[in-house]
């Protein structure tokens, strides 16, 4: 089997890899009563950890963003036809032309948030909520989640999906994503599952001084790349790196 090629990585100012700050301990994420699980099924920590030595071996360095991976059960966002295929790495449909990002897209896009800064951030906002996943995952990373869907089909599921977990610190909404949310502003972090032609102004104009954007952008016609953008005292400061494809950022609500 081939190596997998190494990503093309941030300037010196914000390297990846070994060198991330030591986390803190992930707390467990389960339904309130939920014995732990050690058996071999999807519900084990075997098989979350199975997915976390194949993150690792992808590239994903930053311990506790790889720990807040194999703390949240992918499966239970997943359609329960396609459960058997939760844990690989792959993207997988949820409905009204949606997918759930791969578990290397989602670790790369927190590892890149979260690199460097000192942990659990301040206050973050996730665009695009989707089947509440990624949202899950950011709660073990941040003090507070906002996440914003504009589909109510997929915010009434996402909603249905994370109720058994009662995370205090993680709020959904309903709602334009392309507006960002200005009532929870500023943000240490803003994350987007869904990329246009630009990176909107209201997301920048929410970011905090010293917060960071990771989103996907389409820079050239028809060719999206992940950006990520650090909001400085001096102004905005961008990273564009690999090539990606996630559906379109579209306005309105549904």
């Amino acid at each position: 089997m081939n190596a997998p090629k190494p990503r093309p990585g941030f300037p010196a100012r914000l390297p990846l890899g070994p060198a991330a700050p030591t986390p803190a301990r992930v707390r467990p994420l389960a339904p309130p009563g939920t014995p732990a699980s050690s058996g071999v099924g999807l519900d084990s920590h075997a098989v979350r950890q199975a997915m976390v030595r194949k993150l690792s071996a992808l590239g994903i360095g930053h311990p506790q963003v790889l720990a807040a991976m194999g703390t949240v059960e992918r499966h239970r966002f997943v359609d329960s036809a396609l459960v058997n295929q939760a844990y690989e790495d792959t993207s997988l449909p949820i409905g009204l032309g949606q997918t759930i990002s791969k578990p290397n897209v989602v670790a790369r896009m927190l590892e890149l948030l979260c690199h460097g800064r000192s942990l659990p951030l301040g206050r973050v906002l996730e665009v695009g909520t989707g089947c509440g996943y990624q949202a899950a995952v950011m709660s073990l990373l941040a003090k507070e989640v906002y996440s914003i869907e504009r589909l109510r089909g997929l915010h009434d599921k996402a909603r249905e999906n994370l109720r058994p977990l009662r995370l205090p610190n993680l709020h959904l909404l309903l709602g334009d994503g392309m507006l960002g949310f200005a009532a929870g502003a500023p943000y240490a972090g803003i994350v987007a599952a869904a990329g246009g032609e630009a990176i909107p102004g209201a997301w920048t104009d929410q970011l905090a001084v010293g917060g960071r954007l990771v989103a996907p952008a389409a820079l050239q016609p028809g060719r999206q790349h992940l950006v990520v953008i650090d909001k400085t005292l001096n102004g905005l400061q961008q990273t564009v790196l690999e090539p990606v494809h996630f559906v379109p950022l579209k306005s309105g609500v549904v």
